[in-house]
């Protein structure tokens, strides 16, 4: 039987690649495509239910996983529309608040809930090796990350690159407030040793490039991953659908859930 989806901001980049990658697989089914109103218009081709509020399709479609890549407060919304229904709910949007992340952890008490910055499996594998990284190199060596986007994304730095930089501040032990460093400009004097440097370059179409930089006495390491496609992401996306349909509520999962299993 096949898995049917939701797909919300279905006219955004991801949302679009998201939903195309679902009408291409036969495991997989289109059930619903969500946007904002007065945006719905093209959608029908999808050949699915075409509404302009999550609301709306989630009684047409009980038990249908949803797939959110839009805005913070539409994912919020969306996120306690499913607390209503049970529907899981895969949200892969960045810039969310320490507040907005703390209310869905509580609404994940009532729905399979999961979130992840970068649905990259290839970045996820990534957030596992550099504690390794880290130890073996010690506090000798600097953190430095540099991420870049495309011209068009409207959050610095990317969720992909903080959550780089707390997976190395968690591994030193280090608090990232206090170690985050996001901006050089001027007379600043010499680098803290507990410093931790997040770096942004924005411009072009690149889909998203970042480097962890491990400087130490005579030699530097770097860790580069590259985006080619955002059909990387979308993948990573739908894997966390499949794998979330077979979840209970009661924790807001994460791409490190889903990969204990492997």
């Amino acid at each position: 039987m096949s898995l049917s989806l939701i797909v919300t901001g279905a006219k955004g980049r991801m949302g679009s690649t998201i939903a195309r990658l679902v009408l291409d697989d036969p495991d997989l089914h289109l059930a619903a495509v969500v946007e904002r109103p007065g945006h719905t218009a093209g959608l029908e081709t999808f050949g699915c239910t075409v509404t302009e509020s999550l609301e709306a399709a989630l009684p047409q479609h009980p038990g249908a996983v949803v797939v959110d890549f839009t805005a913070p407060e539409a994912t919020l919304a969306h996120a306690r529309a499913v607390a209503a229904t049970g529907n899981p709910l895969v949200m892969g949007t960045t810039g969310l608040t320490r507040a907005q992340l703390t209310e869905l952890e509580a609404l994940a008490a009532t729905a399979p809930l999961f979130w992840s910055p970068n649905m990259s499996i290839g970045i996820n594998a990534l957030c596992r090796v550099l504690p390794l990284l880290e130890r073996i190199l010690g506090a000798a060596y600097d953190l430095e990350i540099v991420e870049t986007h495309h011209k068009a994304k409207k959050d610095a730095p990317s969720g992909t690159a903080l959550k780089l930089a707390q997976v190395l501040a968690d591994s030193r032990g280090v608090d990232l407030e206090a170690a985050g460093t996001y901006c050089r400009h001027g007379i600043i004097g010499a680098r803290k040793p507990e410093e931790i440097g997040i770096q942004t370059l924005r411009g072009g179409d690149v889909v998203g490039d970042h480097t962890v930089f491990f400087f130490g006495p005579g030699e530097r390491i770097e860790v580069t991953h590259r985006a080619h496609s955002r059909e990387n992401f979308a993948r990573g996306a739908l894997r966390a659908a499949r794998w979330l349909a077979d979840q209970k509520p009661g924790c807001l999962y994460s791409m490190a859930d889903m990969m204990d299993g492997v």
